[in-house]
């Protein structure tokens, strides 16, 4: 069973493995509180994960280490466990959902860990692993529903509690539960008064659906860009646990979740996966009654594939009115475009891209579309252009 006490030789373990990540006072990001980061993206190999993983794995029994062990990920536990095992001498067996970031399927490797890929989600990806466990008779590191790794992740609560005195909440991300559950057992136990809070996405709610529904709920699938939460289904003991020390769940939509990876690189230069960014993103956008609080939300991973950050940073842009598109019916004159640059420079609006359509479905024979995008400073800003062209007599035909 779980204790305090597996949570304290925990943190001795992992003294030789892990990194410990100091907080860090975010500023310009959640106006309404006092925010401190809990930055675990900056841990080794880029999450909390090593922590869970390299706690069971240092107390495996000698036959059991022998054997090599097998797991399952989206990526961040992959890694947890392929450094953990490379550390103690010990052969790995990683399935991950192909679905994975191709950075994360290389840097498991990179860890001396052998990937197989299996073709859906985290879940089926668990499933096939179960299969090459009884196959080969590798020992099985759980991702979440164990309590040792519970303990190893309960550790982060430990930091926390040790690095800030006067806590009133703590945010964490949520797909299978063992974060939570660790970071909140520590916590609870320790300092009862300090509230524990969860986030999952509206892509994968599935601890959110059974902690409302007051039993284990499985979804048919998961869908979101916060690919290291996105579990169908909680663990037994996970789902205990956070039913007893878990104040409350909420869920954050993409759009939110690009918005605080956004936030994330431009007021603090940190790099942060969608999960990761799910607990400050439940802070900018008022999840939880927090105001005026002193407020830690878990970063738990920095492991974004490059390749869709760019996308992600554009999905915020759009989210928080940096970046605004106007579709506008003009009749086709020489100086209309003219004149709607000059309206939205005279606004402070920066133009960087436009598409002149002729088409047959104007109001007017002469008639054609322009699209405009630009970056603006904010939806207010967005709407006084558009305001602006609509006075000069501009017909906006979406914005």
């Amino acid at each position: 069973m779980l204790s305090l006490d597996m949570v304290f030789n925990a943190q001795m373990v992992l003294k030789k493995i892990i990194r410990e990540t100091s907080l860090v006072q975010a500023y310009g990001i959640a106006p309404q509180c006092h925010l401190y980061l809990k930055p675990e993206n900056l841990q080794i190999t880029g999450s909390f994960k090593v922590r869970g993983a390299g706690y069971k794995i240092a107390t495996l029994s000698d036959e059991e280490k022998q054997r090599g062990v097998i797991a399952c990920s989206a990526g961040n536990h992959a890694q947890g466990v392929a450094l953990a095992a490379s550390k103690n001498g010990i052969k790995s067996l990683i399935c991950l959902p192909d679905t994975a970031p191709i950075s994360k399927i290389e840097a498991t490797k990179g860890y001396g860990a052998e990937v197989c890929l299996v073709a859906g989600c985290y879940d089926d990806a668990y499933n096939r692993t179960l299969e090459l466990k009884e196959e080969k008779g590798y020992t099985f590191v759980h991702p979440f529903d164990d309590e040792g790794v519970i303990a190893g992740q309960g550790t982060i609560g430990l930091e926390i509690l040790h690095d800030l005195d006067n806590i009133d909440a703590v945010i964490v991300p949520v797909g299978g539960g063992g974060l939570i559950s660790g970071i909140a057992y520590t916590i609870k136990s320790v300092r009862p008064s300090v509230k524990v809070y969860g986030v999952q996405t509206t892509g994968a709610p599935s601890m959110y659906n059974s902690i409302r529904d007051g039993k284990i709920q499985c979804l048919p699938s998961v869908h979101t860009i916060a690919d290291g939460i996105a579990v169908k289904q909680p663990g037994v003991n996970t789902f205990r646990y956070v039913s007893e020390y878990v104040d409350d769940l909420a869920l954050v939509t993409e759009d939110e979740v690009s918005s605080a990876i956004l936030a994330l690189i431009e007021k603090q230069k940190m790099i942060a996966e969608g999960a990761g960014a799910a607990a400050v993103a439940a802070v900018m956008f008022d999840k939880f009654p927090i105001k005026g609080k002193n407020v830690v939300s878990v970063v738990s991973g920095g492991n974004i594939d490059v390749t869709s950050l760019s996308r992600v940073i554009e999905r915020g842009l759009i989210k928080s009115g940096r970046s605004s598109n106007l579709l506008i019916e003009l009749v086709d004159k020489p100086g209309q475009l003219k004149d709607v640059s000059r309206i939205i420079a005279d606004c402070g609006g920066n133009v960087t891209s436009v598409h002149h359509e002729r088409t047959g479905d104007t109001e007017s024979v002469n008639g054609c579309y322009l699209r405009i995008h630009m970056e603006t400073r904010n939806y207010e800003h967005a709407q006084l252009i558009t305001q602006s062209l609509k006075d000069e007599g501009f017909k906006i035909i979406h914005e």
